[in-house]
């Protein structure tokens, strides 16, 4: 059987497993080996399976990831997201749409010290829903400007994510975090925009909350200079070459402890909670690094990579087609994958195909992960939604994915302007 048939049959036999709910590290491990195997020999086969889990494990460069999941741990048991919306609430509340304002305004500081949209959307979906509801927010609304804030953990940095997309393309993770500060912005600015046109056409949906007293704003912001202690060490510690992103994670892991000891929220309980609930997610996005390793080296025999790049490159059309293109792949691909998988899966083979077009990979980096996020809150799987449907259980699946639909356009919008304007992601690590 030629390599190109046996690459065909891996990847069928890849998307069935997880049609079967085979965890995708575990589907990708095992076709690797099974590939791997059947074109080579079993012995070097596994040998793959017993040498990649080491060496993925001892990494030093895979340690930025469970680091800044404990990071936002930390900061979660310590409140900060209450705080943060506190302060939103107190500044935006009193403004028609104000309270969804102030969601999105809170979601974005969450992301910057968690760096998870799950985690995120799980956060507010206890903290802002509530609020909302109270003072009469239709729950379409409440639910779908959650999901979508949420989403801003994907990208604004420290980013999980991002972080992956560096590892496996070797690229610069510092500088994909600071590539990921302006279309964060915008994102959240456009999330914020859409807010208040939404309040604007129906305006008696969205009653106004009391206005704070300036003495009791003023109060909210004392429990935010944490907050922006720690982005900004953690961040410009990385953007002024005083830290690895690795460094940077550690000391950030070390920061957000050291705040929540210092304000006398954290428990000897609560501190193994956030150790465990750390050591869980890692296990399970190491599982999928470790079965992506496993699964490269079945890619690299039968050389998928170089024939996809051949086959794309001699397509004739225009760059910008093919990445129309690769965008579209990764929408569908997030109806039936989280964002992780998707990226740990496709970009092996889909990068150097876009390198070979010409595309800077920073960039490509921030549009990838932009379209990805589209997928955490488009049906039918859109995970966000999920996570606060699980939280909010006696709210359908279908108020939630009918609230997040005009936040599903203000994505695509921003999208075209990102392709449009590259600078907008290649400014700041150009200075770096």
């Amino acid at each position: 059987m030629s390599t190109d048939a046996v690459a065909v049959i891996g990847f069928v036999s890849l998307f069935v497993a997880m049609l079967l709910r085979v965890p995708i590290g575990i589907a990708m491990g095992t076709v690797g080996v099974l590939g791997f195997g059947y074109l080579a020999d079993m012995g070097p086969a596994l040998r793959i399976l017993a040498q990649s889990p080491i060496r993925t494990a001892t990494d030093l460069g895979f340690g930025v990831v469970p680091l800044f999941l404990l990071m936002g741990a930390f900061a979660t048991a310590s409140g900060m997201s209450r705080e943060l919306y506190a302060v939103a609430h107190a500044f935006l509340g009193h403004f028609r749409g104000g309270l969804g304002t102030a969601t999105i305004a809170a979601s974005a500081g969450f992301a910057a010290i968690s760096g998870s949209s799950v985690a995120s959307a799980a956060t507010f979906a206890n903290v802002a829903y509530p609020e909302m509801r109270r003072y009469g927010y239709p729950a379409t609304f409440a639910t779908g400007v959650i999901a979508a804030g949420g989403t801003l953990g994907i990208m604004i940095p420290p980013s999980v994510v991002l972080a992956v997309y560096g590892i496996i393309t070797e690229q610069d993770i510092g500088k994909l975090f600071i590539a990921g500060i302006i279309p964060g912005i915008i994102a959240t600015s456009m999330y914020v925009l859409c807010v208040i046109v939404l309040a604007a056409r129906n305006p008696e949906a969205f009653p106004l909350a009391p206005k704070a007293s300036w003495s009791e704003r003023l109060a909210s912001l004392r429990g935010v200079w944490a907050i922006l202690l720690l982005f900004f060490f953690v961040i410009g510690g990385i953007y002024g070459g005083a830290f690895t992103p690795t460094e940077a994670a550690g000391m950030g892991a070390g920061g957000a402890f050291l705040i929540s000891l210092l304000r006398g929220r954290l428990t000897v309980a609560l501190t193994i909670k956030c150790l465990v609930d750390t050591v869980r997610t890692s296990a399970a996005v190491f599982t999928i690094l470790i079965g992506a390793m496993i699964f490269g080296y079945f890619l690299t025999i039968t050389q998928t990579p170089q024939k996809v790049t051949d086959f794309i490159t001699h397509l004739g059309l225009a760059p910008y087609v093919v990445l129309l293109m690769v965008m579209a792949m990764y929408l569908v691909l997030g109806c039936i994958l989280d964002a992780m998988a998707m990226i740990i899966l496709t970009i092996p083979i889909i990068f150097p195909a876009m390198m070979e077009l010409g595309f800077d990979p920073i960039w490509f980096g921030v549009i990838i992960v932009m379209t990805v996020e589209l997928g955490l809150i488009t049906p039918p799987i859109g995970m966000n939604v999920y996570v606060i449907n699980s939280v909010l259980k006696d709210v359908n699946l279908s108020t939630i994915f009918y609230g997040v639909t005009p936040f599903i356009i203000t994505d695509v919008i921003r999208l075209a302007i990102l392709v449009s304007f590259p600078i907008l992601s290649t400014f700041l690590p150009s200075q770096m």
